[in-house]
């Protein structure tokens, strides 16, 4: 079923959308007007194709040519491309700002106890990896 947007979608919205479209088309994958067709009629082919293109990029999806045709497959869980997706809009936010310590404090400040026990356990086994 067509997602109808009639608003600009919010950033990394098309990306999951597109993402969903082949995760429904199961393990036969889609080619990209298969995805048009499923995620919104009007988007344009190369606007998919790019984002096919850096999903596959990612990790995220394969894609192999059938004919002329290139057929894209899920090759993870959408929870991959949901914490890609997250992680680049807060690198970008955090670039984006002249306080990052400032803004950084704030983050962690804000966390829930689990998240934060989560986050100190991923820079420990960040920090020993170097």
């Amino acid at each position: 079923m067509p997602v109808q947007q009639s608003a600009r979608r919010s950033p990394g919205q098309l990306e999951m959308d597109v993402y969903a479209a082949l995760v429904e088309a199961g393990p036969d994958g889609a080619t990209a007007a298969g995805v048009i067709a499923s995620v919104d009629p009007s988007l344009a082919y190369t606007t998919v194709v790019t984002t096919l293109t850096r999903l596959v990029e990612r990790g995220v999806l394969s894609r192999r040519r059938v004919g002329r045709a290139a057929v894209f497959t899920n090759l993870g869980e959408s929870g991959a491309v949901v914490a890609t997706s997250t992680a680049r809009r807060m690198h970008r936010l955090l670039a984006s700002t002249a306080d990052r310590p400032g803004v950084l404090a704030q983050f962690v400040a804000g966390l829930r106890p689990e998240d934060e026990t989560r986050l100190a356990e991923l820079l420990a086994r960040e920090d020993g990896s170097r």
